[in-house]
């Protein structure tokens, strides 16, 4: 895992199949973070894979992924869950997984509990299993002291051989996400803070929402100390933007904007002044690709553009590209 900078969200089958692609020629190893809400142990959004069959995929065709689990836990799914179903098939199909109970527990001894009942049920069920504790900034702020004495109580409380098993600690520098802006403000000091609390623990560094960030501030980061960093709807946007720039009608254009209003996907990106109908290029850039698989756009969008994969493909391919080079 110290060989991988980036961990992309699979937001499509085309980004999926062009990271497949990109690995395999370049013998770059990246990781693939499918969300609850993407790809989960009974379905999502996401070319309709469920867990089991998106792992299938991925490893017949390649050895240079690793698959982790994005925000494992409870309220992080469709529903208001305690997440254990989706756990439990995790644990037979991905690599790594992101132990994240924050969400719905942000009082700190709640979330410690959980993070230990969640790791220790997936060491029953497979303890070849790797791991990444804490969470982004956007679902609860931590402080470097707080890390500590959350990676002191962790050590404590797991035996030596599970607690080794944690390879990934979630830092934060100041990133988060509106829409398809980076909000964040970059903190280095905070950065480094950060990364002196993971190494202490000889932990690897990794930061979510990295997304809309200048390839020069990546590096920087990378350059201080941070190992790898999370890509999401970046991605997403890629593929939806491709489409954008191949819609000349407007009545095509109109039915993409009505697939993706109704499917309210949108909703939690935007503040509340929001209006969609002035807005309606950037209500398709933010909801986009939570609508691709659907059988609504398959037939009334994809359909006009029989040769637009092959497009799409070449400019996600741009993007990996430019973050590795």
């Amino acid at each position: 895992m110290n060989d991988m900078k980036y961990f992309i969200g699979p937001m499509s089958k085309n980004v999926v199949d062009t990271i497949i692609e990109f690995c395999n020629q370049t013998n770059n190893r990246i990781g693939l973070i499918p969300s609850r809400r993407q790809i989960e142990w009974n379905g999502g959004y996401v070319n309709n894979w469920n867990t089991h069959t998106f792992s299938e995929y991925v490893t017949r065709k390649t050895n240079f992924i690793t698959l982790q689990r994005d925000h494992s836990g409870p309220g992080q799914g469709q529903s208001d869950d305690n997440g254990i179903s989706s756990l439990i098939d995790d644990c037979k199909c991905l690599d790594l997984i992101h132990i994240d109970p924050w969400k719905k527990y942000p009082k700190y001894e709640e979330g410690l509990e959980w993070s230990i009942d969640m790791i220790k049920l997936c060491n029953a069920l497979n303890p070849n299993l790797k791991y990444e504790v804490g969470t982004e900034e956007a679902i609860r702020r931590f402080e470097p002291l707080e890390l500590d004495k959350f990676l002191q109580d962790l050590k404590i409380k797991l035996n030596p051989k599970l607690f080794n098993n944690i390879t990934y600690l979630v830092i934060q520098s100041g990133t988060s996400l509106k829409g398809t802006t980076q909000t964040g403000e970059y903190d280095s000091d905070r950065l480094k803070n950060m990364i002196s609390v993971a190494k202490k623990y000889n932990l690897l560094t990794k930061e979510h929402n990295g997304d809309y960030i200048p390839v020069s501030v990546i590096k920087e980061k990378f350059n201080l100390g941070l190992d790898a960093i999370n890509i999401a709807p970046e991605f997403g946007l890629i593929e939806t933007q491709t489409y954008l720039d191949n819609i000349k009608e407007d009545s095509i254009l109109d039915k993409f904007f009505n697939i993706c209003y109704e499917s309210k996907k949108w909703v939690k990106w935007v503040n509340e002044d929001f209006d969609p109908f002035t807005n309606k290029i950037d209500l398709i850039k933010i909801c986009g690709h939570y609508v691709l698989s659907t059988p609504q756009f398959l037939t009334e969008i994809k359909s006009n553009f029989p040769t637009i994969d092959k497009q799409i493909k070449f400019n996600i391919k741009n993007k990996l590209n430019e973050l590795h080079n």
